[in-house]
């Protein structure tokens, strides 16, 4: 299974710190933003794997990932996606490289405390569709949010104003390759882009979205500086943890 990083955006929410560098290059606790969600990956044992960035900084993860060997990848690529286009269509970048296979698409500020593997593992059992990754939180308001029944997910909401749950759909996304003909059907959202949301129900329409729901601490960390603040506070705990 292949896997798609993305660390695109402007990072308004993290200004002045984003003024100058791309969010996902901050670092938290011991190393840069983009390394946790990529470490992720390689701990999954996921080995080939494209980053989709852009804007100024874009050259800078080439600079610092290299050929991704020295993270445990077999192949790093790289994408550039030329505009604020939505989560979706950066996925869609992704299409040459994934090629007809499956993937995972994980968000470059998303930081998970524990392994993925078993989500990928029951994905790849998966006969086809797709597979999301959801968690409780108390601000529902902020993500895309989950109505389940009888165990599925029947509709994603982006952003609702009254949630129908506390079910966020976090930034981990399993899909088989007919996203990119889904990614090609939608249309752009009030805002101009292409909405993973949007992707996620075509799934759903079609009985193909299966989803899990995550045990241990998770940061979308580039939503504010609050959260990336407690996304240092809480991998240095972690870490320490982890070290003798």
């Amino acid at each position: 299974m292949k896997g798609v990083v993305l660390a695109g955006g402007l990072g308004s929410r993290l200004r002045p710190l984003t003024s100058i560098t791309n969010k996902h290059l901050l670092p938290v606790y011991d190393r840069p933003m983009i390394y946790h969600p990529l470490g992720t990956l390689a701990g999954a044992g996921v080995k080939d794997v494209i980053v989709v960035t852009g804007g100024n900084s874009a050259g800078d993860f080439m600079r610092l990932l290299g050929d991704g060997r020295s993270l445990g990848f077999r192949c790093l690529n790289y994408a550039f996606q030329e505009r604020e286009g939505g989560i979706a269509e950066a996925i869609g970048l992704s299409r040459a490289f994934v090629g007809d296979e499956k993937f995972v698409v994980i968000l470059g500020d998303n930081i998970l405390e524990n392994p993925i593997t078993p989500y990928i593992e029951a994905f790849s059992r998966q006969e086809g569709g797709a597979r999301v990754l959801l968690k409780r939180v108390s601000n529902p308001r902020d993500y895309g949010v989950a109505q389940v029944e009888n165990g599925r997910v029947v509709s994603i909401v982006e952003k609702p104003s009254d949630p129908v749950s506390d079910l966020a759909v976090i930034g981990v996304y399993m899909y088989d390759a007919r996203a990119f003909e889904l990614i090609e059907t939608l249309k752009p959202s009030g805002r101009g882009e292409l909405e993973v949301t949007d992707l996620n129900n075509a799934y759903i329409r079609m009985g193909q979205l299966e989803a899990d729901e995550i045990t241990g601490w998770w940061s979308d960390c580039g939503a504010s500086i609050d959260n990336l603040l407690e996304a240092n506070v809480r991998v240095s705990e972690i870490m320490g943890r982890e070290r003798p």
